[in-house]
């Protein structure tokens, strides 16, 4: 990296942000900080802590020293991310606000007011690392902090995202993090992680999502078909749920919880089952479509690779299958935007509207929605 570049830095008002600017501004880099306002519907509900953020972003500004801006992005935010998020829960699935998160608000919308500042590139506080090849293709590897890596999230990024795209805690660990913001005097070195949905914060879920989508109760069955309840709304619950199912006693006097293993879409039937190893909670194939592949060209499905569909879980080895019906003999069944993963040990509840990212020995080849 060239030295003097001007760097512009989403400053979330977080500890991670924060140490990432003092870093680029300790490697003699122009950094400006700019906070990123995405969410208006309720500013005064006491969820919302956007104002506290933005307070704590211009504090870290002043303490590094850095030119300190904010912009709103609550129009692209809503259109992009949050509409999409609705779509998916009414259509009974659970989409992952986080990835659109980055790909079309950290990395595009933020992007693009960052080079209408000038920038060279821009900054984040995301524990990722990325390689640059000979040529400028760009690599998206996991963080040095395998327990605070964000791949994940960051999985359907595109070449001309990453290129001018800078993390500075790609090699550090979350608690050397901290006791830099805590040797720098940093107001932000204490504060918790973020929780919740992308820019919204964490809330009682199903209140917040019921003045977006009304209640549609149906009942709760059995895979035999037998009435154990009643649901509030299919788009409230998600495959391998356990908590807040409000089944009251168990069935044949077995005491082992219940928990959600199929949402019947014609019915408005949630399925539910007991025992966290029930078989209908697993499977060993999972299908994959809206593929997107950070090199721009997908893997090869002769070899095994790591997935995750979720985010806290540990790469599970599988092998890729490609389904494309209208290729025949002779076609590269690659060109499909739908693919099956075969995974070597059945995995626990495949969600749909989750995502599955691929790896290959560390390295972040990108993934799709499962479906």
């Amino acid at each position: 990296m060239n030295l003097h570049q001007r760097i512009v830095v989403g400053l979330s008002g977080g500890v991670d942000s924060s140490v990432a600017a003092w870093l680029l501004k300790q490697q003699g880099h122009e950094v400006i900080g700019v906070f990123m306002k995405n969410w208006e519907d309720d500013d005064t509900d006491t969820y919302c802590t956007s104002r506290q953020d933005l307070i704590d972003a211009a504090s870290v500004a002043d303490v590094i020293g850095i030119e300190f801006d904010a912009v709103n992005f609550a129009v692209e935010y809503r259109e992009r991310v949050f509409a999409y998020f609705l779509r998916e829960y009414e259509a009974g699935r659970t989409p992952n606000p986080d990835v659109l998160c980055n790909s079309e608000i950290k990395f595009r919308a933020f992007l693009d007011h960052a080079l209408t500042l000038g920038a060279d590139a821009v900054a984040t506080g995301h524990y990722v690392r990325v390689v640059r090849k000979e040529g400028g293709h760009a690599l998206l590897l996991k963080a040095r902090d395998l327990g605070k890596d964000q791949s994940y999230f960051l999985h359907q990024l595109r070449q001309t995202q990453l290129q001018p795209a800078r993390f500075p805690l790609g090699d550090l660990l979350k608690s050397e993090v901290r006791a830099i913001a805590q040797r720098e005097r940093m107001p932000t070195w204490q504060k918790k992680d973020s929780t919740g949905i992308c820019f919204i914060g964490e809330r009682p879920f199903r209140e917040f999502l019921e003045r977006y989508l009304p209640r549609a109760p149906g009942r709760m069955v059995t895979p035999d078909g037998t009435v154990v309840g009643e649901h509030q709304g299919l788009a409230y619950y998600t495959l391998g749920q356990r908590q807040g199912l409000g089944i009251g006693g168990t069935r044949d006097g077995d005491g082992a919880p219940w928990f959600v293993t199929e949402k019947r879409l014609k019915e408005n039937e949630l399925v539910v089952v007991q025992g966290h190893d029930h078989p209908l909670l697993y499977s060993d194939t999972v299908t994959v479509q809206q593929l997107h592949w950070i090199a721009g060209t997908p893997p090869d499905s002769g070899k095994s690779y790591g997935a995750k569909l979720r985010y806290r879980m540990p790469d599970a080895l599988c092998r890729i299958e490609w389904i494309n019906s209208e290729c025949g003999s002779g076609h590269d069944q690659r060109d499909s935007n739908t693919l099956v993963a075969r995974f070597d040990t059945p995995q626990w509840t495949p969600t749909p509207g989750q995502y599955c990212v691929f790896y290959d020995d560390g390295v972040c080849v990108g993934g799709g929605v499962i479906v």
